[in-house]
């Protein structure tokens, strides 16, 4: 027998099948989808069998060391949408596959994540004649019970568990344990609105693979899809729920547990590796109906597939940003007409994209214009910085200061956002101009003043902050711009008897953080929550009446030309966290640019209007929906020929492709990353059917060329 094995490095040069005889011993065992070990050149590497065959065209060839699994790893489904990816994205196979799964089980020699186990012990027949007083204590334990485990019996030495056992009066298991435990919670199911139940029959009933559920925050979105997933469920079917943030993923879990029970697999960045590993058997074993997690759970290999759901659509975070740039959503789309069930997109704010799509009928477009129970959107005051600013405090104007004190008063919360961690966005010489710079790439550092450390956000370079300019040698280093370490001093100034928790990237970078956070918040242990955007989308906490937006400029004046809709969508999203409860909520916004139409649209809580604004834009830039974009990033550690084979992509670009639109060769955005430089060119077209077979081209020529890297991404997030 021979098989074609896929080994484990994602080099492009080597994305092919290398054949291998299999011992007799080993064939019972070898299934397509399967690891094997297997040497390859010098190196034992683990790859996936893909291939079965009789013969070899080629001689001599070795022989795999071991099958390493019992039971298949990718199905027949994720061997399709491996390919999928592979087409989609010219990305190598293997990294296709390998991004499906989590650590355990992919392709790799280091990896070995072992299942856990706990002893159990049964009862035998005995006479208890033969027993002791104190054995015959333990054994009445299992008085109407069929077995208990070592943890029920903790109170009782090893030595007399031991003696039952070689006496045969107990016996010994082990069973497979799950390293994360699901909370015990009391099952709750709410009554739908007459405008929720109008959702979920429209969902169901339409003919379109995806439907587009348009509802503003505080609808009851949630509730529609836990709807739709029961009437799945009633069919035998199981669903996906993604979510883009990890802080959403507690919340979201308390109300899935509520109302399905225990029946749920979670997958996301925040669980361990062995945590990722139990949860994943269980979907492969049929345990779960539903799997909840963030991108990669798409590919969750759930059994009897029939609804999809991307919560917060429009998040950024559904598209990889590295090998394979795949965008969770088209993924979703593949795997539903695959399995003839259904996506339902939901948000406050849609990508224009997505909206456009609806309102031409590709997608079904659903509507949920009322907050539930009749609640009113929050009251939205914008405060222009440029007359506020010589009467503020720090980067707290006096309307927003008076704000939270009324709310404090009133023992209700406040949220306030501020799109940058760490405590200043850099440091600089007010003597000589000069910034402190990372060595490694082109970029200022982050000065973060809990621990004194000025560091790199791309690299993790970092250095001791110091005074002393490194150019002129004098004291005078200052730091400049603001983080949320340095709003959160500012307010324990201004609010000395306030608890204010930070919720940001440093701040929840351990195990469990992001629950713990939202728990104390949830519980009033805090006045005041402040974060990043994490704490824009999804959360909800009735006690809150005042949402805060200390700078809404932010991501607006990024050099990107989906800046306005990025900054409507953080403003709509984080304002729809007010006013949740019962009382309701006020929300303010400082900026310096009062007057721009995104902003003023996300005060009027008017995303139609937006959209057609914003459409016009489109369409005189020639940017999407009206054009696609793919973006060519051509990289190397010698700036020269970095530019030079960006020329020549320029040159192949301009030759055969005919009707598109080729902006550059340009530095990228960030130009060095790592002592790593960074060219790119833009191509937009409408029609140009060849472009896959081109760039397919250039990816693989650039594959057997050592010192210069090309990347290509299709329909980029960012530019």
């Amino acid at each position: 027998m021979i098989i074609g094995v896929l080994i484990e490095i994602t080099n492009k040069s080597v994305d092919k099948f290398f054949d291998y005889k299999v011992p007799v011993n080993l064939i019972s065992k070898i299934n397509i989808g399967k690891r094997v070990k297997v040497p390859f050149a010098s190196r034992i590497l683990v790859g996936f069998i893909l291939e079965i065959k009789k013969n070899s065209s080629f001689d001599n060839l070795k022989e795999i060391i071991d099958v390493i699994d019992d039971e298949v790893i990718l199905n027949a489904e994720l061997l399709s949408l491996g390919k999928y990816l592979h087409d989609k994205t010219l990305a190598s196979l293997i990294s296709c596959y390998q991004v499906m799964l989590p650590k355990g089980y992919k392709a790799s020699i280091k990896n070995k994540i072992n299942i856990k186990y706990k002893k159990v012990y049964y009862l035998n027949d005995y006479d208890s004649c033969k027993l002791n007083s104190r054995q015959k204590e333990i054994l009445n334990l299992f008085k109407d019970k069929e077995k208990l485990t070592e943890d029920d019996l903790e109170d009782i030495s090893k030595a007399r568990l031991n003696t039952l056992v070689k006496n045969n009066i107990l016996r010994v298991e082990f069973e497979e344990v799950y390293r994360f435990a699901y909370d015990n919670v009391e099952k709750k199911i709410r009554k739908l609105t007459a405008d929720q139940e109008r959702c979920v029959n429209n969902i169901l009933n339409t003919d379109k693979t995806v439907s587009l559920l348009h509802g503003i925050t505080g609808s009851g979105k949630t509730e529609v899809y836990m709807e739709l997933i029961a009437r799945y469920l009633a069919k035998g079917l199981k669903s996906i729920v993604l979510v883009p943030e990890i802080s959403l993923t507690p919340q979201l879990i308390k109300r899935f547990e509520e109302r399905f029970g225990k029946k749920l697999a979670l997958l996301h960045s925040a669980l361990s590796e062995g945590e990722k590993y139990d949860e994943y058997r269980r979907i492969v074993k049929g345990e779960v109906d539903i799997v909840i997690g963030a991108r990669s759970a798409v590919f969750a290999p759930i059994s009897n597939l029939g609804l999809i759901i991307i919560d917060e659509c429009h998040s950024d975070s559904y598209k990889q940003d590295n090998n394979p740039r795949y965008n969770a959503k088209d993924v979703a789309i593949k795997r539903a007409e695959d399995n003839n069930a259904k996506v339902v997109l939901g948000s406050a704010t849609p990508m224009l994209e997505e909206y456009a799509r609806g309102l031409k009928k590709v997608y079904n477009l659903v509507h949920l214009d009322k907050r539930v129970n009749g609640k009113k959107m929050p009251n939205i005051a914008i405060v222009d910085m440029n007359k506020e600013i010589n009467k503020a405090k720090g980067h707290f104007s006096l309307p927003l200061i008076n704000e939270i004190n009324r709310v404090l008063e009133n023992k209700e919360q406040v949220i306030l956002l501020l799109n940058r961690r760490g405590y200043s966005s850099f440091v600089t010489c007010s003597n000589c101009g000069e910034a402190i710079k990372c060595p490694n790439c082109d970029i200022t550092l982050t000065y973060h003043k809990s621990s004194n450390i000025l560091r790199c956000h791309y690299c993790g370079y970092a250095i001791n902050y110091v005074v002393t300019c490194p150019k002129c040698h004098e004291d005078s280093l200052k730091d400049l711009g603001v983080g949320t370490e340095k709003i959160e001093e500012e307010l324990n100034n201004l609010f000395p008897f306030s608890k204010v928790i930070r919720m940001d990237v440093d701040t929840t970078n351990k195990k469990g953080s992001h629950k713990k956070i939202i728990d104390s918040f949830s519980k009033g242990e805090a006045d005041i929550l402040l974060g990043t955007q994490m704490v824009a989308k999804g959360l909800d906490f009735p006690n809150v009446t005042l949402v805060g937006v200390i700078n809404a400029d932010t991501s607006l004046l990024l050099p990107d030309f989906r800046s306005s809709e990025k900054t409507f969508a953080l403003l709509n999203q984080v304002a729809g966290r007010a006013g949740r409860g019962e009382k309701e909520g006020k929300v303010v916004f400082q900026t310096y640019n009062a007057d721009n139409y995104a902003i003023y649209y996300a005060k009027e809580n008017d995303y139609i209007s937006f959209y057609k604004e914003e459409m016009k834009v489109r369409k005189l830039m020639k940017y999407p929906p009206y054009y696609y974009l793919v973006s060519l990033n051509i990289y190397s550690k010698d700036k020269n020929l970095a530019l030079i084979e960006s020329k020549k992509c320029e040159r192949v670009c301009f030759k055969y492709l005919d009707k598109t639109i080729i902006l550059g060769p340009s530095p990228s955005s960030i130009f060095k990353i790592q002592n790593i430089y960074h060219y790119q060119i833009i191509l937009k077209y409408q029609y140009q059917d060849n472009i896959y077979k081109i760039l397919e081209k250039l990816v693989n020529y650039y594959a057997t060329i050592n010192k210069v890297n090309l990347e290509v991404d299709f329909n980029p997030i960012y530019l």
